[in-house]
């Protein structure tokens, strides 16, 4: 058994989940994997047998519960310096964590409208007003980080980093949904998809037998 232990929902739908999960995989910790199905009669009470908050995802590392997907992946980033899961440069690691805290903080229409579902493909869903204005301002994130610290590799900072573990959930969104979007954003999706973690995360999700019905629009 591993020291630490991830705690997480369905891979199909918890883009929480996927985000501590990620940032786990690439920074090359191993871990024990605990899978709870969401919206079960027994869902509630087994995630609160792991965390006072009653949410995915928490971390077990010894004696210490660590919650919430952000602390997650600030917490494996002290564990794991060599992984360098935030950016070197100090200009870049701050605007790293500027664009990942405007995504764990925000974007609200576009998480109520277009929900993670990686094995579903559903084109043609009607995009509200201020669903596309969070997808513009997604897109202009991306342009904004691929052009000023992206030259060194395909991710937004370059090489992978906590804002790509932040932002694959809706890249993951934007696949599904066929959202049409500028190549840069184009590019940066199938460099997420393509990511061997991520291939493993959506494979296991494709296998899942659950279907949660509030999940499944379009």
């Amino acid at each position: 058994m591993q020291d630490m232990t991830l705690v997480i929902g369905n891979k199909n739908y918890s883009s929480w989940s996927l985000r501590a999960w990620l940032a786990l995989r690439m920074a090359g910790r191993a871990f024990e994997e605990i899978l709870i199905p969401l919206d079960q009669p027994e869902t509630e009470a087994r995630i609160r047998g792991h965390s006072s908050a009653c949410r995915v995802p928490v971390l077990h590392h010894g004696d210490l519960d660590v919650w919430d997907s952000m602390a997650i992946c600030e917490y494996v980033a002290e564990l794991a310096p060599a992984a360098r899961l935030w950016p070197k440069d100090r200009v870049a690691r701050a605007t790293a964590r500027s664009v990942s805290a405007e995504m764990h903080s925000g974007f609200a229409a576009l998480r109520a409208a277009l929900p993670m579902n990686i094995r579903a493909d559903r084109p043609g869903v009607e995009i509200a007003a201020d669903v596309r204005a969070d997808i513009d301002r997604i897109c202009a994130v991306w342009r904004d980080c691929r052009r000023d610290f992206g030259a060194a590799g395909r991710f937004l900072f370059g090489e992978f980093s906590i804002a790509d573990a932040v932002y694959a959930p809706v890249a993951a969104r934007f696949h599904t949904y066929r959202i049409p979007v500028d190549k840069v954003a184009e590019d940066y999706i199938q460099a997420v998809r393509l990511l061997p973690a991520m291939q493993e995360w959506a494979s296991a999700a494709a296998a899942e037998p659950w279907i949660l019905d509030r999940e499944e629009i379009g």
